[in-house]
């Protein structure tokens, strides 16, 4: 069991190695974009951490005073999905106990309508492009079931959703082994980051650009994101690397492509690294 304390370190930790790193589409202290700075990232952290991991408060008013706090800091949705995949994540860490993957399964299957309620007032106090327009369980309205079984309705078309009803798995099965394996061949600095939020980008289409751009685009881009991943493993020279990363960087940000729910995924990857190691 990690103290309030921890967990918030470790969340801030997560939220800037994820903004320092150069992650193709996405603000990144190499460059800002979509309207949208680092600095405005890093002042999301520092002010939604402490909402986030208050042990007096229930999961779905974490999200929803996190929320809060971002707006009132930075006027404009930078956050939502990390906040969304790491409220889970911080409230498990905080359980009695080493086994996190079965304490994220406590915290989604007890999740309640007033959870529910509050979080459906956080995406909407959030106001993301598109997300919680649905036929059914739409966030603008008074929650009839769970967030659960709502995520349930929306996981074949968003992978924040998805996470809910998989235990987070791509998170453990996917993320994880990517930055281990990055750390197991040397890389250090953002380059852990960077190859976790490529392998999510390569691995799945990204939910942010389905919803905004439509199937199409979220497919060539999986397809561009493969043919940059593996020239980059050619480049010995970081430099050339890093040119080749600001390339592809500057091509999807001159498209207006910004692939928010792999960077989002990367945030509760390098979480849950952290977190891990604490609880070890």
């Amino acid at each position: 069991m990690l103290t309030r304390d921890m967990i918030r370190a470790a969340f801030e930790a997560a939220c800037r190695q994820e903004i320092e790193a150069l992650k193709p589409g996405n603000v990144h202290l190499f460059a800002d974009g979509h309207c949208m700075s680092a600095e405005q990232f890093l002042t999301s952290a520092r002010v939604s951490s402490g909402p986030l991991t208050d042990p007096s408060l229930p999961l779905g008013k974490r999200i929803h005073e996190a929320v809060r706090a971002t707006r009132d800091a930075v006027a404009t949705n930078t956050n939502l999905g990390i906040l969304l995949l790491c409220g889970p994540l911080a409230y498990a860490a905080g359980m009695p106990g080493k086994d996190f993957r079965a304490n994220i399964r406590m915290v989604l299957q007890a999740i309640t309508l007033q959870d529910t309620e509050a979080v459906f007032e956080a995406i909407t106090l959030a106001s993301p492009g598109g997300l919680g327009e649905a036929p059914a369980h739409d966030v603008r309205e008074k929650p009839k079931v769970t967030l659960l079984e709502a995520m349930r309705t929306a996981a074949d078309r968003d992978m924040i959703a998805k996470q809910y009803i998989i235990d987070f798995a791509d998170i453990f099965d996917v993320g994880l082994p990517t930055i281990e394996t990055s750390l197991a061949r040397g890389e250090s600095g953002m380059w852990p980051a960077i190859r976790v939020y490529l392998k999510f980008l390569t691995a799945f289409p990204d939910s942010h650009v389905l919803r905004k751009h439509g199937a199409d685009t979220a497919a060539r881009l999986r397809e561009e994101a493969i043919a940059v991943e593996t020239q980059l493993d050619k480049i010995p020279a970081e430099t050339a690397r890093i040119d080749k990363l600001l390339d592809f960087d500057r091509n999807l940000k001159a498209r207006g492509i910004n692939p928010g729910t792999s960077a989002d995924l990367t945030v509760a990857c390098l979480l849950v690294h952290t977190l891990g190691r604490d609880l070890a």
